[in-house]
């Protein structure tokens, strides 16, 4: 029986309370399937400050390099407010990522049959949407130095974040980007700022080679990142894989996640480059949404996210296709029954908690399995 390696990183807020849904699956393939995942659990954020004063410790992180795949929950929440900027519990994913050059930052935004209704688009714009946001994880302003807030000699002071990128990041996540398109609708949308921002111009030099060099076969559209995040709203359904940098990455992946009705439905999955030996890459799999301190402890979060982000997981790391899909129809099936957490309530529909929607996700994919 082949057994997969978890490291669980439920962290804060609201992220323990998803995370026990996703052991809840882990439990269940334990029990029934043909495989077996070996968990272990760490702190991270918040959560590691106040017991060990770091947001991420290197005993952590070293069972982060152990684990075949990471699932993570949350960071943050107001009572860190107030810590020095260089251990903020963000500080931790972010060190994280930088550390195991999680470079590639896959973010999915599928809108189920269910929750057509649920969006802020009209049905016909949302229904069926199905498109990948691909962020450069690792680069860009995020991580450019230098990054600093001085105080000029008037007394002003003035604030620097330093944008950076090579030839070598652009052309990685440019050929995830064509690799993933190949598995899908085969076309691409390359999203920056060349018209203001000299990392856009290297941004749309570089993907324009290695497009004509390795994937002619992939069809590659050009698009300016406002007009991209203007047409995310106008006509989504044009798109298929946008693949932009980190800071573009971020701001257009949260706003195609409003299109399939709130933020607590999309997971995502960060991943390293092949391993030369075995081909395998470092994976770290997170729900798009925050921490959500001002429902924390109170059974109330989405916990789909999470859920989709250990199919993922499955997918992309331990090679279960069977069993990701298993997960999505599982979650589809619920939706249909009229189940629903509060962040996607619709008239009559049964509102549920945490919990519940947790258990009768794994009801139907029993009832799926049998």
């Amino acid at each position: 029986m082949t057994t997969h390696s978890l490291l669980l990183l439920p962290g804060d807020g609201i992220g323990p309370e998803v995370m026990a849904e996703v052991e809840r699956l882990v439990a269940f393939f334990n029990k029934n399937g043909k495989v077996q995942f070996q968990l272990d659990t760490a702190l991270i954020g918040g959560a590691s400050i106040d017991q060990s004063g770091t947001p991420l410790t290197d005993e952590t992180l070293g069972k982060a390099r152990a684990a075949e795949a990471i699932l993570f929950g949350a960071v943050g929440g107001p009572k860190w407010d107030k810590v020095a900027y260089a251990i903020r519990p963000e500080a931790g994913l972010l060190r994280l990522r930088k550390e195991l050059d999680l470079f590639a930052n896959l973010r999915p935004a599928i809108c189920y049959a269910a929750l057509a209704e649920a969006s802020t688009l009209r049905r016909e714009h949302v229904e069926g949407l199905d498109i990948l946001i691909l962020r450069e994880l690792t680069g860009g302003t995020y991580f450019g130095e230098p990054k600093e807030i001085v105080t000029l000699e008037t007394g002003e002071k003035r604030a620097v974040d330093t944008t950076v990128y090579t030839t070598h990041e652009i052309e990685r996540i440019a050929r995830v980007a064509f690799d993933l398109a190949r598995k899908r609708r085969n076309k691409v949308h390359s999203a920056e700022k060349r018209n203001v921002m000299k990392t856009g111009v290297l941004w749309h030099e570089v993907m324009t080679a290695t497009h004509a060099r390795e994937a002619q076969d992939v069809e590659l559209n050009h698009i300016l990142a406002d007009a991209c995040a203007m047409q995310l709203v106008r006509n989504p359904k044009q798109f298929d894989v946008i693949v932009c940098d980190n800071l573009f990455g971020d701001m257009l992946s949260d706003e195609a996640a409003m299109l399939t009705g709130s933020i607590g439905m999309l997971p995502s999955a960060s991943l390293g480059a092949p391993d030369p030996k075995t081909g395998k890459r470092r994976a770290l799999y997170e729900p798009v949404h925050g921490s959500a301190p001002d429902i924390a402890g109170k059974g109330l979060a989405n916990p789909i996210a999470a859920i989709a982000s250990y199919g993922m997981a499955l997918r992309y790391s331990c090679g279960l296709v069977r069993e990701a899909d298993l997960i999505e129809a599982a979650i589809a099936g619920t939706l249909a029954r009229g189940l629903r957490t509060s962040d996607i309530m619709q008239p009559n529909m049964r509102k549920v908690g945490t919990a519940e929607m947790g258990k009768a996700i794994l009801a139907e994919i029993e009832k799926l399995a049998s």
